[in-house]
């Protein structure tokens, strides 16, 4: 039987009450609506790029970009493979939290299998699951064989500058044994007796600990622990892209996942590191939210109510709040191909919405939040 060791310090406590406080931001910002499809893709690009660059992709933020959107670059065969993996990855966390429907349309291989091993799970993460992941993460990258199943062979993992042996994984032929123990914990352990961000941080640590394959075990990690979250309603709309806190500092992840060996198997000061992560991206978000939203004021006068907004409303809001007015003049550099009585339309809208003022009634009238 799997049990985690570890104690809630006041870092910990800490932690969580900002990730709390920024996290009840974000679900109740009154423009949130209108922006989280641009959020969750942004997110979702934060999560591809820095997920596959901690592990040496070489691809920047931009080229990551534009592979997940379907552009060509240039960059190795295998950079490319790894980024267009991930995001399968995330498509398959995504549909694994949400509820699936019969009338859902099926129309390929890879769409029924994931339904499939969806319906199997029952909204458990299951072994089946996590090899699945893997299969995703390693695809067209490690030879067939090596896919979706766990290593029969002893690794190790080295300092890349030294070659000194930092870890010493269990034996392969107890990893089948310890990802079960470790899962059954997982999927018994209710979120009212484990704090859903300690659950995600002891399943991510575990993976890496276990390192069930040869190659892809962070991958898989984090994406569980992510997965762990959203099973446990703590999906924060999806906004949030852990990956980056790591990138931004790998030595110190890395020492993190560490600490837990020279802690004689503590998670204390790893789970310390890991919601201090998540309060700092969570953080970063509300403070985005909040940026966009203008004041929780706005939410009030208006009654309470979150604002839809059209794609070319949101661009307009967002030029508003880096220059601080707009005039008929710029109507062209932001909407080239768009009609001026389109663009006055808009603006119309979000003037009737309470969102921007109309100073002025010529064609000198100038636009600017509300204040």
């Amino acid at each position: 039987m799997y049990t985690p060791k570890f104690t809630i310090t006041n870092k910990i406590l800490k932690n969580i009450g900002v990730l709390e406080a920024a996290r009840e931001v974000i679900m109740n910002a009154p423009l949130v609506p209108a922006w989280e499809e641009k959020f969750r893709e942004e997110a979702i690009i934060r999560t591809v790029h820095h997920g596959t660059h901690i592990e040496g992709n070489e691809l920047n933020y931009t080229e990551a970009a534009k592979v997940v959107a379907g552009q060509e670059v240039v960059g190795r065969d295998r950079d490319i493979q790894e980024v267009l993996n991930y995001r399968r990855v995330l498509d398959f966390l995504n549909r694994f939290s949400q509820p699936q429907s019969q009338g859902d349309v099926v129309d390929n291989i890879e769409d029924i299998k994931t339904r499939e091993i969806i319906g199997r799970a029952h909204k458990k993460i299951t072994e089946e699951v996590i090899l699945y992941l893997h299969n995703l993460i390693v695809e067209k990258i490690l030879d067939v064989p090596h896919g979706g199943t766990y290593r029969v062979t002893q690794v190790v993992v080295k300092n890349s500058l030294t070659g000194e042996i930092t870890f010493r994984p269990p034996p392969a032929i107890e990893v089948p044994f310890q990802t079960r123990a470790f899962l059954d914990y997982l999927n018994t352990t209710s979120s009212d007796t484990v704090h859903p961000v300690m659950k995600a941080g002891i399943a991510h640590y575990e993976l890496v600990r276990i390192h069930p394959f040869i190659d892809g075990n962070g991958r898989v990690a984090r994406a569980v622990a992510t997965l762990t979250l959203f099973l446990d309603g703590y999906d924060t709309k999806k906004f949030f892209a852990l990956e980056e806190f790591y990138d931004h500092e790998p030595g110190h992840y890395y020492e993190a996942l560490q600490s837990v060996t020279r802690n004689m198997g503590d998670l204390t000061e790893w789970l310390g590191y890991f919601s201090e992560g998540l309060a700092i991206e969570l953080t970063r978000v509300k403070e985005k939210v909040l940026s966009l939203s203008r004041d929780v004021k706005l939410k009030e006068e208006l009654g309470g109510q979150q604002l839809q907004l059209t794609p070319r409303q949101i661009k307009l809001v967002e030029y508003l709040q880096h220059t601080g007015f707009l005039q008929n003049k710029a109507f062209f550099e932001l909407f080239p191909m768009v009609s001026e009585d389109t663009v006055l339309r808009e603006l119309k809208d979000l003037v009737e919405k309470g969102i921007i003022v109309k100073e002025g009634i010529t064609k000198g009238a100038r636009y600017v939040l509300r204040s």
